[in-house]
């Protein structure tokens, strides 16, 4: 960084400003590259990128210039710079962001090349690229410095397009069904809609506790009584969790409700969100994960969870005790896309009772490879029923668990005034995409996921 540093300094005494106010390319290194066509040369375009590779044979200089489109290859010769330009062109460092303009053409070896007639330093990087930077695999640098590994693994900046890719696709799929785009609180006096630790935080002004959202439920149920029959929301919700290779504190969640649905509509809708999810990261419905096939055609398999533990375990239970068989024998050794239906009443205070048996509740949770990607309910609208679960809740955050449902009065009052039936989503959007870009921990796809402090 030193010998940079008086790089900068030397730039500067000789007018140059280091870190230029702009520059505009006329091509992206892929248009760059298709322009050339047939062609021996083409008029001079200008590109502009980072440095990654150069290497000098006598009065030639070669160079790989990366931008947010690929490579191209740059050739700056002497004998058209002149030695001052071709000297200051050597004299850039790997990392530099620089503009570049000049013709299009083939070396011997067929490469498509710039020829720099004109070249200008727009940043000049300061920290050379770790040790051993290409195709950077140390995690620990990977994660926390994710602008490291989106320059040295152009793979990486792919997942995180892919990412965007699927999460429009997911919003076109619900704006062509009426479904409304809304925002809701992130900052909540009660944090409710799932089963989880809350962050806690202070505002001042109001001299009050607050808590990060874990869920969007009960903000978006609202709109519902308020009249909006089909809404959904995307975004950051916050849980004071550990971490693991499918849980970071901080994760996306898409939730969606649609009024005078049910859970059967809901699957229907979840397969749909698959299939155009697939389409939009590019992977087929029949292809694998980490090795392991998974046919994402559907429709996916439906079986209730009580048959599947006595499938599996040969053992009939209710309540919590067929949530917690469900989960050690039988959640892993689901492979395929698969529903599970109906599960106990205890666990699911937000859910419809089955009628023909109110032990269960309408609710499912997709599973795929032994992990959960939705979970949804036919909800429950009866606010006797409703005041009667958050109560049961709150016995038991009162005997010390402190992941049960609090006690939310205002909610109850909005369902008091009438909740429409309807039918409700959560996929958490981080784990769909690890599936659909064959990326193996959350970390992959989430662009700065929180880490355990630098030593």
């Amino acid at each position: 960084m030193h010998d940079r540093l008086e790089k900068v300094a030397r730039l500067r005494a000789s007018g140059v400003d280091p870190y230029s106010r702009g520059f505009k390319p006329t091509h992206s290194s892929i248009a760059a590259k298709e322009l050339i066509g047939d062609a021996e040369r083409t008029p001079p375009v200008s590109v502009a990128g980072r440095l990654m590779v150069k290497r000098q044979q006598g009065g030639l200089v070669f160079a790989d210039l990366q931008d947010g489109q690929g490579r191209i290859q740059l050739m700056a010769n002497r004998g058209i710079l002149g030695d001052e330009e071709f000297a200051r062109f050597a004299d850039l460092d790997l990392g530099d962001i620089v503009g570049v303009a000049g013709p299009i053409f083939r070396t011997k070896r067929g490469e498509i090349t710039v020829e720099v007639q004109s070249f200008q330093l727009l940043t000049k990087s300061l920290r050379p690229m770790p040790e051993k930077w290409h195709g950077l695999k140390d995690v620990e640098i990977r994660y926390r410095q994710r602008y490291v590994d989106l320059i040295a693994n152009p793979e990486v900046r792919e997942v995180f397009r892919a990412r965007t890719k699927i999460i429009t696709a997911i919003r076109g799929l619900f704006d062509e069904r009426g479904f409304i785009d809304v925002e809701t609180p992130v900052l909540q006096e009660i944090p409710g809609g799932g089963h989880a630790r809350p962050f806690q935080t202070h505002h001042n002004a109001l001299d009050r506790d607050l808590f990060l959202r874990i869920a969007l439920e009960l903000h978006l149920k609202r709109l519902l009584v308020g009249g909006f029959e089909r809404v959904y929301e995307i975004g950051r919700v916050f849980r004071n969790e550990g971490l693991s290779p499918r849980h970071n504190p901080e994760f996306t969640l898409l939730e969606s409700y649609q009024a005078y649905a049910d859970y059967e509509d809901v699957m229907q809708l979840v397969e749909d969100l698959v299939v155009v999810s697939a389409m939009a990261a590019g992977r087929p419905l029949e292809g694998s994960y980490q090795g392991e096939s998974v046919n994402l055609t559907p429709p996916f398999r439906r079986t209730r969870m009580a048959d599947l533990v006595l499938e599996h375990t040969g053992r009939q239970a209710v309540g919590e005790e067929l949530n917690e068989l469900f989960e050690e024998h039988v959640e892993p050794r689901l492979r395929q896309p698969t529903f599970v239906l109906d599960y106990p009443v205890e666990i699911s205070p937000l859910a419809r009772p089955r009628e023909d048996d109110p032990r269960f509740v309408e609710r499912f949770e997709l599973i795929i490879l032994g992990r959960e990607y939705a979970n949804a309910f036919t909800e429950l609208t009866d606010p006797i029923d409703q005041r009667a679960r958050f109560e049961a809740q709150a016995a038991m955050r009162a005997a010390g668990n402190v992941e049960a449902h609090p006690m939310d009065e205002d909610f109850l009052r909005a369902v008091e005034y009438g909740m429409p039936p309807c039918g409700g989503l959560g996929i958490g959007i981080d784990r769909l995409v690890m599936l659909l870009t064959n990326t193996q921990t959350i970390r992959d796809v989430i662009l700065f996921p929180v880490m355990k402090a630098e030593s």
